[in-house]
């Protein structure tokens, strides 16, 4: 539709400062409104079946009955309607649905506001300033209160038949317990799948506040109510229990020691002028081609470092047989494993949309706030990078397990 010059002329008389057209009172908004006001007649114009001014057909007794004022938020502030009512009150509108108090994407940008990591208040605040409307808490908790069907559809929907890799991780959120009323330090647990396509793919999330075998084991049983039969590959970070839970649910599954993590753990015990130097030495265990050259650099890595730093060759030596299996892979393999990309840029998108939160008020709001950041981190693309040539390798090692 074209709206021609003298239309454009017309309308556009007066405007002589930006604030006349797009201010609080300017032309924008008040056109806006008379088009809405137009639209809802023209509605129920369709619903009684005769225009506005003229009579009713014979025999009908339902008649317009004047209007109602509606506010409406948006974008552009408080949109003041006059509805237009039937005797009958039979009259439902679709342009604004009876009981809509909201246009404009409110709810979306509502949403986006939450998982920028923005609390209620800093919410308020921020469409006041911007947009010039008042919203309640409330108003914010029941749009926000809506994301919890989407997390419960998410998680619990089908998943794959076999995933190549899986990797486990855990992060600490502070959340008020509902019985003491003490804040305390939940772990959040992410399940990052890989398909056999090379998607990346969160399977799910879970708030424990304690872990064990007990509670791996019926995240297993779900991942295998939900569809997934097979993991080749299960990457952990020593959680407590999960050797023996995956075992228990995928019997075939090779559990591996997250190289990066024990990594990071053995620098914690190094002062930072010697953490050059243990972090090149560390890289000749896992580097090394075979487990028993890497053995051999573990033993060397021990003689030269005991005597200062006694307390990481030992723990390499107790996830010893959760890191064994790392050696039997191709390079193209390990890449994935070691580099565990994926998973660490899952982590920064939930660190800093938490970031802003001292602590939440309940598991349900965390539960929120972080399936949000895991939506937006699967936006960003899912491939995982070289991964045509880590797939020939998984077809070769796992033959009908991979192809199945």
């Amino acid at each position: 539709m074209t709206i021609s010059k003298e239309l454009l002329d017309e309308l556009l008389k007066g405007v002589e400062r930006p604030e006349d057209l797009l201010g609080d009172t300017g032309l924008m908004k008040e056109l806006k409104i008379r088009l809405m006001e137009r639209m809802l007649g023209a509605e129920l114009t369709a619903h009684l079946g005769y225009e506005d001014g003229k009579e009713a057909p014979p025999g009908q007794s339902n008649r317009r009955n004047g209007t109602s004022t509606k506010v409406l938020k948006g974008q552009d502030g408080e949109l003041p309607l006059a509805v237009p009512r039937d005797r009958d009150s039979s009259f439902e509108p679709e342009l604004v649905k009876k009981g809509q108090t909201r246009i404009d994407g409110m709810d979306d940008k509502i949403v986006g506001l939450y998982a920028a990591g923005l609390t209620v208040r800093d919410i308020q605040a921020h469409l006041l300033d911007l947009c010039g409307l008042k919203v309640s808490p409330d108003l914010i908790s029941r749009v926000t209160d809506a994301v919890l069907d989407e997390v419960r559809e998410w998680q619990s929907r089908a998943l794959e038949r076999m995933y190549p890799i899986v990797i486990f991780d855990a992060l600490r959120v502070k959340i008020r317990d509902a019985d003491s009323r003490t804040v305390k330090n939940k772990a959040v647990y992410v399940a990052l799948g890989v398909t056999r396509d090379g998607q990346r793919e969160v399977l799910g999330l879970w708030i424990a506040e304690n872990e064990g075998a007990k509670f791996w084991l019926s995240v297993m049983n779900e991942l295998k109510n939900r569809g997934t039969q097979d993991i080749l590959i299960a990457v952990v970070d020593g959680l407590k229990g999960f050797p023996e839970a995956i075992t228990a649910a995928f019997p075939d599954a090779m559990v591996q020691t997250c190289i990066v993590h024990l990594v990071r753990h053995s620098l914690n015990f190094c002062s930072w002028k010697d953490r050059k130097v243990v972090a090149a030495d560390l890289r000749r265990i896992y580097s090394a081609p075979t487990a028993d050259l890497a053995e051999a650099e573990l033993d060397a890595f021990e003689e030269k470092w005991a005597g200062k730093y006694a307390s990481i060759a030992p723990a390499w030596r107790r996830a010893w047989q959760e890191v064994i299996p790392f050696f039997g892979f191709d390079p193209a393999i390990r890449k994935i494993i070691y580099t565990t990309n994926a998973i660490e840029s899952l982590n920064r998108v939930i660190r800093k949309s938490i970031k802003a939160r001292g602590s939440f008020p309940a598991d349900e709001a965390a539960t929120k706030l972080i399936y949000l950041a895991i939506r937006n981190f699967e936006k960003d693309g899912r491939n995982v990078r070289e991964w045509f040539a880590a797939r020939n390798q998984f077809a070769i090692m796992f033959g009908e397990r991979f192809d199945a």
